[in-house]
């Protein structure tokens, strides 16, 4: 039986924004994360998504993404340290599977990086094979080289270039 569900943070103060925003800031490194001013600006914006997702009542994780033309873009995604290991990623990812859905990772090179593309992987991601920078959160840094996945197939060129455009334009427009 389905009890997954999502609930949609558009101000921050939903009464899981907190919660979230602190899994958040273990979850990803500061160079990858929004400025707070930025991301509480962008929850009212119709095209993000800030959801935070429970099994039954309870908090397992959450997925920040954006529509770019007719595919999600998931700027963010992580599951609660306590709830990993028990499907939840890739079931959240299921979920959005009526999309294509776009995402970034760091390039393999490491065991936690090629861990990390073995699960995307398996969720049905495939790698693109264009080269990718993603621009800066912070104005003191510069971007940094992804690796662009998609599911359920790669991106065409066309589509590459839509989600380039969006991320450079409308999902960084405020990062900072």
């Amino acid at each position: 039986m389905e009890t997954m569900r999502f609930e949609r943070i558009t101000e921050v103060e939903h009464p899981y924004f907190k919660e979230a925003m602190e899994l958040y800031e273990i979850s990803f490194p500061r160079h990858e994360q929004r400025e707070p001013a930025s991301q509480s600006e962008i929850l009212g914006n119709p095209e993000y998504h800030f959801d935070v997702v429970f099994d039954e009542d309870v908090f397992v994780g959450e997925i920040l993404y954006w529509n770019i033309g007719d595919a999600l873009y998931v700027e963010h995604f992580c599951v609660d340290l306590s709830m990993r290991n028990k499907h939840y990623g890739q079931r959240i990812l299921e979920a959005l599977q009526e999309h294509i859905v776009i995402l970034e990772i760091d390039p393999p090179v490491d065991e936690i990086s090629r861990r990390r593309k073995g699960f995307y992987e398996r969720c049905g991601f495939k790698a693109n094979p264009y080269p990718h920078i993603h621009p800066p959160y912070h104005k003191e840094n510069a971007g940094h080289s992804l690796v662009v996945m998609s599911s359920p197939r790669e991106l065409t060129p066309e589509e590459y270039e839509t989600f380039r455009q969006g991320l450079n334009g409308t999902v960084m427009a405020n990062a900072w």
